[in-house]
């Protein structure tokens, strides 16, 4: 089976040994996303402006991959505070209202960056007929 690389040009892509999203067959897993652009962190102290903003980058990874988020069949949501958990689910449910993927939504005690407040992960299964 073919492994697809998706890289979103982190400088911590290299030095950790990661990528974005990997693609083997049809399955697309994307690594846990921050709001970060050019590894600094976007809408500082805004929970779901931070999860819009995840999941634009979440959005063009599976699309690279061949994916999309109705292809998304898990979801791993963490928080660094829990009192989050209302604003986040709410953009998550944009994204995912129909789709209903499976989701686990946990606190964690801190990211890399104090800035960032939500860290999410998916995980896609496309049809099998799909290259």
């Amino acid at each position: 089976m073919s492994r697809r690389l998706v890289s979103s040009g982190s400088p911590y892509e290299k030095t950790i040994g990661f990528s974005r999203a990997v693609r083997v067959g049809n399955i697309v897993a994307v690594s846990g996303t921050t709001a970060a652009s050019g590894g600094k962190p976007v809408a500082i102290g805004d929970p779901a402006a931070q999860t819009r903003a995840i999941f634009e980058t979440i959005g063009a990874a599976l699309a690279e991959a061949g994916a999309s988020f109705k292809d998304v069949v898990r979801t791993r949501v963490y928080l660094v505070d829990m009192a989050d958990f209302d604003a986040v689910g709410r953009v998550h449910g944009e994204v995912f209202g129909d789709i209903r993927p499976a989701n686990t939504t946990l606190q964690v005690s801190r990211f890399v960056s104090p800035d960032w407040l939500v860290e999410i992960e998916v995980e896609a299964v496309l049809p099998e007929t799909s290259g």
